[in-house]
């Protein structure tokens, strides 16, 4: 019988940030392929509607609050899965936020605030899931980027310069346990809704630009970022690390449009 490539069977994921916007179809997705999959993030109450969703997959999972800005909460999620499964096969880091300030009068608490949250917290699980995965000789970290790792999105300066650093430092963990059977790779999505940044694209000129600037002419939809997750967290791509998959509708290979 021929092994399904993308067929996440036995599998334990823990999605950081997995129980809203992107993170959360990421989890389902993960669920739906076949994964135990582990959605955390700081409030329990959306933990708990996560994990009976993925319950309901007919797949195991934890309900476990997590604060990526707080170590030892990072630390203690990754022990309660080792307790109970054993292992971590795959990392998802998806937890982020962002702040809307001209960059000449941005705080300097707001921009600490956004990259201890987006860049030092990714860090953070990197450190505490990978050398798990190292010992076992496998594993699957997948980080989030952004269109802005590669282009300037105005007014949100401490958001773009975290998600830059976020594709370095995917690139950096690569080359690093590439010969541990560790691969760690980037999803960089383009326009998508979420409750983070829905007020700032529905309905406004920022939205109509970046619409225009979308070859398909239109918003994504959370589902379809999920075939690129399964894929970086399969077998489908053991011999991928190191990149940063953009999912985006055309937008960084876009000049003119028109």
């Amino acid at each position: 019988m021929k092994q399904d490539l993308f067929d996440l069977s036995n599998r334990v994921a823990v999605v950081i940030g997995g129980t809203t916007g992107l993170g959360h179809a990421i989890s389902l997705g993960l669920a739906e392929a076949g994964a135990d999959v582990i959605a955390a993030s700081r409030r329990i109450e959306q933990v708990e509607k996560t994990a009976a969703m993925i319950a309901a997959l007919g797949r195991r999972t934890l309900s476990l609050a997590c604060d990526v800005a707080d170590r030892n909460s990072i630390i203690k999620l990754h022990d309660a899965v080792i307790a109970e499964f054993g292992k971590v096969d795959i990392l998802v880091n998806a937890a982020g936020i962002t702040h809307m300030a001209p960059l000449l009068e941005v705080k300097e608490a707001d921009w600490l605030q956004v990259m201890d949250t987006n860049l030092t917290g990714t860090l953070r699980a990197c450190q505490i899931f990978g050398p798990s995965m190292v010992r076992a000789g496998y594993g699957r970290i997948v980080n989030i980027a952004s269109l802005s790792s590669f282009v300037s999105f105005s007014r949100v300066s401490a958001y773009s310069a975290s998600k830059a650093a976020i594709a370095s430092l995917t690139r950096s963990l690569a080359v690093e346990l590439a010969k541990d059977g560790v691969t760690v790779n980037a999803i960089a999505p383009g326009i998508f809704p979420t409750p983070l940044n829905a007020s700032l694209i529905q309905g406004t000129a920022r939205g109509d630009e970046l619409l225009l600037r979308t070859p398909m002419g239109r918003f994504g939809e959370a589902k379809e970022l999920v075939g690129s997750a399964i894929f970086l967290s399969s077998s489908a791509s053991s011999f991928v690390t190191g990149t940063v998959l953009a999912v985006d509708g055309g937008f960084l290979a876009s000049g003119v449009n028109q």
